[in-house]
């Protein structure tokens, strides 16, 4: 087990969904085509990034700064589920790569023991099959979207008693992912951005593309990782069942 946290130990709006031709705009859910992810259009904005100095369980690489987010984008409404996968594999995509489910079910359940190249293959798969440009977030994206317009310590505020209405971690899990969406969303309509499995992002961490980092924590993890601006990261072509992601997708 290769996911690193400083010296982590590892623990066991209604929307109309529509196929759209036209760009999506922000706070609107749409699938590129029948059986694509769904998505939601997030505005653009202005965010505080990190955590301050005295939110409790915060680590030293959670520096406050400023971010400015430029362009809306799309983000999906759920973390990658194995029926996706699945159909990526089935058309010939994402190297044939079969990821085990640990005995939990596929179908709606969290694709998870996907290293970040391997998430990058369905990313190339379902850019070419929609021919829209499909992508990681980036990491200021992930925490911008996960905040949905909050700056507390979870997207829904800051005590803990209420994480289990919104997120799988050690405390709810049973000791296992579950499928998306059974928990409360956030304020922009995506779920399980606390927990449930940890995300793989864009960026390479702290330069060094042999690791990713990774967002929202996971269904084995305790409150402090689930934390808006927790950061973990791992080598690049590590697959376990903590790690699963989420999708993109530039807007015109």
């Amino acid at each position: 087990m290769k996911i690193m946290r400083k010296m982590l130990v590892l623990l066991p709006v209604l929307l109309l969904i529509h196929t759209v031709q036209a760009a999506a705009q922000p706070g609107e859910a749409f699938r590129d085509c029948p059986g694509c992810p769904e998505m939601i259009g997030i505005p653009a904005g202005n965010f505080v990034m990190g955590s301050p100095l005295s939110e409790k369980d915060r680590d030293s690489d959670e520096t406050q700064s400023p971010v400015t987010i430029s362009k809306p984008f799309a983000v999906g409404k759920y973390e990658v589920t194995f029926a996706e996968w699945d159909a990526c594999v089935a058309a010939g995509g994402c190297g044939g790569y079969r990821p085990a489910d640990s005995g939990w079910g596929r179908g709606r359940q969290p694709v998870m023991n996907v290293s970040w190249k391997d998430a990058m293959q369905y990313v190339q798969w379902l850019s070419q099959k929609t021919g829209k440009t499909y992508r990681l977030l980036s990491e200021a994206e992930w925490e911008y979207a996960a905040r949905a317009g909050t700056s507390t310590v979870y997207s829904f505020g800051v005590e803990e008693a209420q994480l289990g209405q919104y997120a799988w971690y050690s405390g709810t899990s049973g000791k296992q992912a579950h499928p998306v969406g059974e928990k409360l969303p956030n304020a922009f309509g995506l779920y399980d951005v606390h927990g449930n499995v940890w995300e793989w992002v864009a960026d390479c961490y702290n330069g060094d593309c042999a690791y990713h980092v990774l967002r929202g924590g996971a269904w084995g993890y305790s409150p402090r990782l689930l934390r808006a601006a927790a950061r973990g990261w791992s080598d690049s072509v590590e697959r376990n069942h903590f790690i699963g992601f989420r999708l993109a997708r530039t807007l015109p």
